[in-house]
């Protein structure tokens, strides 16, 4: 069976967050939801280049599109 591996999605977001657009992923790949969720906050710190008024941190299982909505950290611009 494969290991099953999870990458951080940045997220570009509209002011009330419902139209999200991928921006980038975050390099590192994870074992397990929990520790990509534990990334997520220096990765939000990271995004500052992001050039949306909300920025999203999402956890993704690699090869498929979103894990789960919930979990997800944001940031609101200025």
């Amino acid at each position: 069976m494969d290991q099953l591996l999870y990458v951080l999605a940045i997220m570009g977001c509209s002011d009330d967050a419902q139209a999200c657009r991928q921006v980038r992923l975050e390099p590192a790949r994870y074992t397990s939801q929990v520790a990509c969720q534990e990334a997520m906050e220096g990765a939000l710190r990271r995004a500052t280049d992001v050039d949306y008024p909300v920025v999203e941190a999402a956890c993704q299982r690699q090869g498929e599109r979103m894990v789960e909505r919930a979990p997800q950290r944001r940031v609101t611009g200025g």
